[in-house]
């Protein structure tokens, strides 16, 4: 498959994680970003709707933001959408 390369903005933390992460780590989150970010493109659904299911689909298997925190590397409460 033919690629192209584009840039995008994410914050510093998630930049970082994604700098520190060995080749195929990489490799693994181009694919999952590629994947995920044709699926928005060709859907008629809002990208927020898009998000959204994407987030409820995470939390019924199981992902909690401390976990999505972990897993990213970055600090506690980053993820959280939880008020004070």
């Amino acid at each position: 498959m033919k690629t192209d390369r584009i840039t995008i903005e994410v914050d510093a933390e998630a930049a970082h994680a994604y700098r520190a992460a060995s080749d195929e780590e990489r490799r693994k989150i181009d694919s999952l970003l590629n994947l995920q970010l044709r699926r928005a493109t060709r859907s008629q659904v809002s990208l927020k709707t898009y998000m959204d299911e994407i987030s409820r689909r995470a939390q019924e298997r199981g992902l909690t933001p401390d976990i999505l925190e972990s897993l990213l590397g970055i600090s506690p409460g980053a993820c959280s959408t939880r008020t004070a």
